[in-house]
């Protein structure tokens, strides 16, 4: 049976290479073809005993089964524009030729004698021993033998006509990142499984080496981005010629990641983290939804180092670089979160009725708590202040007080609302907790319970409080949402390689933030002053076309003998209906003197106003109501309560068509407080 089989392949391989040879002798008639493959594979069949008939009892014939790896699924933004996709690429391979009773040396000799006429063509990136050559040619001389790195379609075009007989071009699937290092922390990267089998051809060996996720969504979303493999079958003679060469299986691409992110958005804030600073990071927020549409890290490194595999002198080279390019910053390092915290401190006063609105408190340059002096940063005194006023100019010593009357376990139980203290439980490798202190945890690290004099460490974010980049902006999220805070998405929606989506992600509410709505306004209108009056701290982050609310923020940080400082901006805009929530940190250098309003809040300007018409858009209020009047003999009708207008056919002969002045127009309801945006002065 297994004969027939053989002789029936054979039989449509003849037809296969028969058809090719008389293609261009057309009097040649389909049944004669037939007529002489029958007799081909009659003759391939016949060359030895009956008993040595079957393909697989000649030495040197094969059957052979081949993987064909799938490509991975590709990873999108939100808009479908990719940051991870496929690609066609080529390596030089050695294609071993069918020798007849040669000695070892010779198949050695041969092999270099070839790979010899790559110098100064193209590097190998895989020197092989005279012992691989010889082995290759002995149990896999039919697939090749790659030599070189993956090479673009580019590459492989300006050296394919100085490789000599014997020296191939194979095509083969590569990951690509487009962008290089945009967003390389979350994306993450692939890698190879491992090196191609040696020895003796099995079934179902790969056709090049295979690839999986190996840090981030790459990683994490792996399964859901592999494929399903497709299958080669290759028939070679005696002689090493192939008679059959057939896909039995279309290897299918693996399903499609699709992220919140905006590609462009998160290019615009790499590009101004690239001129602002050495190390920092930006998150970007909706309010509304959770979804993180921003998050930045620089230094950033370029992914397509890691394909197919990394060196292990460029690993090294890469955890040796001081600036860290690994680590992401925006979620995966914890700071002081600086006078960046002040507004929640601020909101859990106002909601426990600590202060009001209007209540003045006396701000003096400095107040003593025990053997401890606690400064203002301005070094001068504010005098007496409100909560509003205590925001916009970022003093210290209102917080202070305020924070020690309000109670430690207080700002920071709704601290534990706003996220800080936990991971966001984001699809990340590596994210930070940060860490919101209770009594237990200094009893085990500090030896003693919450004193006065940390409760005013950490009314001004420092202390032993730390968050994340990530963490500050999802607090600001939650003050500018002022209901609730909302839980943070990556991920849109998974799709299968047909575009089906088959996992969806909807917004969530994380947790209920149980504070008087009041104190959020209040809070929200102290923090628009930060940017927009004239004695704010973040002035440097002021838009044209929409107020802003935000709040600087400038610590100590790292070893005291680095005498390190970093800078924070974060906050929301609008002002009073906030839809996108933002933090921006800066890392100063040791000895660097740094500011929020010098240092981050330029950054925040620079990145949201070239957005400008679109975010216009985004954030407009809902037209107003219109109705629809028209203008007579007796001066203007309008619609009247509980009458409904009609549409008349237009075939009526009763129906005379409008005079231009008989026009029907569109006006506001209220044309005595309708202000067109373009004429609005501030």
């Amino acid at each position: 049976m297994f004969c027939v089989l053989m002789k029936r392949i054979l039989i449509v391989a003849a037809i296969c290479h028969l058809e090719l040879v008389f293609s261009q002798t057309p009097q040649v008639s389909a049944v004669a073809i037939q007529d002489d493959a029958v007799k081909l594979a009659e003759s391939l069949a016949a060359k030895k005993s009956a008993s040595e008939g079957s393909i697989l009892n000649r030495k040197d014939a094969r059957v052979i089964s081949l993987k064909i790896p799938a490509p991975r699924g590709q990873i999108v933004d939100r808009n479908g524009e990719p940051f991870a996709q496929n690609e066609v690429a080529y390596q030089v391979a050695l294609q071993f030729q069918q020798f007849q009773d040669v000695d070892r040396a010779y198949v050695v000799n041969w092999a270099r004698a070839r790979m010899s006429k790559l110098d100064g063509v193209i590097e190998l990136a895989y020197p092989k021993t005279d012992d691989e050559l010889h082995d290759h040619y002995r149990h896999r001389r039919w697939l090749p033998l790659y030599l070189s790195r993956m090479l673009s379609a580019e590459e492989g075009k300006k050296i394919e006509s100085k490789l000599p007989d014997g020296l191939i071009l194979s095509p083969v699937y590569r990951r690509k990142y487009p962008h290089q290092g945009l967003a390389a922390h979350i994306l993450g990267y692939a890698g190879s499984v491992g090196k191609l089998p040696t020895g003796p051809i099995n079934f179902n060996d790969p056709l090049w080496e295979e690839s999986e996720g190996r840090a981030g969504f790459e990683k994490l979303f792996n399964e859901q981005l592999t494929g399903v493999d497709g299958m080669k079958r290759l028939l070679f003679d005696e002689n090493g010629n192939k008679l059959l060469e057939e896909q039995v299986k279309r290897p299918l691409p693996g399903g499609t990641l699709v992220t919140t992110l905006n590609l462009k958005w998160q290019k615009l804030a790499e590009e101004v983290l690239a001129k602002g600073c050495q190390r920092g990071a930006f998150v970007v927020l909706d309010v509304v939804t959770g979804e993180v549409l921003v998050m930045a890290s620089r230094p950033t490194f370029d992914l397509n180092r890691f394909i197919p595999g990394v060196s292990g002198a460029e690993f090294q080279a890469l955890q040796d670089d001081p600036a860290t390019p690994l680590f992401g910053r925006a979620f995966q390092s914890c700071y002081p979160p600086a006078s960046s915290y002040k507004p929640l401190v601020a909101l859990a006063a106002l909601d426990r009725g600590v202060v009001d609105e209007s209540k003045l408190i006396d701000c003096p340059a400095a107040i003593t708590l025990g053997n401890h002096t606690f400064k203002n940063w301005t070094m001068v005194p504010e005098g007496a202040i409100d909560v509003k006023r205590a925001l916009a100019r970022s003093c210290n010593t209102w917080f202070y007080q305020v924070g020690i009357d309000t109670g430690a376990s207080v700002f920071l139980g709704l601290s534990k609302r706003l996220g800080l203290g936990e991971k966001s439980g984001l699809p990340l490798i590596g994210e930070t907790p940060g860490l919101v202190p209770n009594n237990e945890w200094m009893m085990k690290n500090e030896g003693r319970q919450i004193l006065n004099g940390d409760t005013a460490n950490m009314s001004i974010g420092q202390g032993s409080l730390l968050a994340s980049p990530l963490q500050v902006a999802q607090m600001m999220a939650g003050i500018g949402n002022g209901t609730a805070l909302p839980k943070l998405s990556l991920i849109s929606q998974v799709q299968d390689n047909r575009g089906r989506v088959v996992q969806a992600i909807l917004p969530e509410r994380k947790n209920w933030l149980s504070v008087d709505y009041h104190a959020v306004e209040v809070v929200r209108s102290g923090m628009r002053d930060v940017v927009s009056q004239g004695y704010g701290t973040g002035r440097s982050g002021n838009l044209t076309y929409t107020t802003l609310a935000g709040k600087t923020g400038t610590a100590q940080w790292g070893p005291p003998k680095l005498n390190q400082r970093l800078a924070w901006f974060a906050g929301f805009l609008p002002h009073d209906n906030p839809r996108y929530a933002f933090a921006v940190l800066y890392e100063g250098k040791p000895g660097e003197r740094v500011s929020g309003g010098r240092m981050a809040a330029p950054m925040v300007r620079n990145f949201f106003e070239p957005l400008k018409d679109e975010i216009k858009e985004i954030i407009e209020p809902p037209k107003r109501a219109v109705v629809v009047i028209a203008e007579g003999e007796s001066g203007i009708a309008v619609q009247g309560e509980g009458e409904i207008l009609k549409a008349i056919p237009i075939e009526d002969p009763e129906i005379k068509p409008l005079e231009p002045a008989e026009i029907l127009r569109a006006v506001p309801v209220d044309e005595e407080t309708f202000v067109d945006d373009d004429d609005v002065v501030e």
